[in-house]
């Protein structure tokens, strides 16, 4: 069961980070930390309307977190918060509930679909979602 956790797919993606670093001059940036784990990521992200223009992430996270982000980066340049919000929704659902896994350009997070058997690594997937979703909002000035 272990090995479905850590297969060798996601160790690819987790050593493969997209996107990696920090942008000069984002028009927001988010952190956010898993407090079990101490997992964390800071996204930077600049917005062209209402779609992602730019993104980098600096991600310090187990190999799952990574992965998720690393599935992120290759696929957030275009997306709108829309998007972002429904893919997040999804994983977390898929995470909690074992519901389907996200479709469209974030399909690949169907990997992590194991991870819904390990409640303490739920928050660590989460983070990159997480916290592109809220820097999105902030680039376009909604804050809630």
């Amino acid at each position: 069961m272990i090995d479905d956790l850590y297969s060798a797919r996601i160790l690819t993606l987790a050593g493969n980070m997209p996107r990696a670093g920090r942008l000069a001059a984002p028009q927001a940036s988010v952190e956010k930390v898993a407090k079990l784990c101490g997992s964390r990521v800071i996204v930077d992200v600049t917005m062209d309307g209402d779609r992602v223009a730019d993104f980098a992430q600096d991600v310090k996270a187990c190999a799952l977190g990574q992965a998720a982000a690393s599935v992120l980066g290759a696929h957030v340049v275009g997306a709108s918060l829309a998007e972002l919000e429904a893919a997040r929704g999804q994983m977390r659902a898929m995470l909690k509930e074992g519901a389907p896994p996200p479709g469209g350009r974030f399909a690949d997070l169907a990997l992590l679909a194991p991870v819904k058997d390990y409640p303490a690594r739920h928050a660590s997937t989460m983070l990159a979602f997480e916290a592109v979703t809220e820097a999105v909002r902030r680039a376009m000035g909604d804050e809630t």
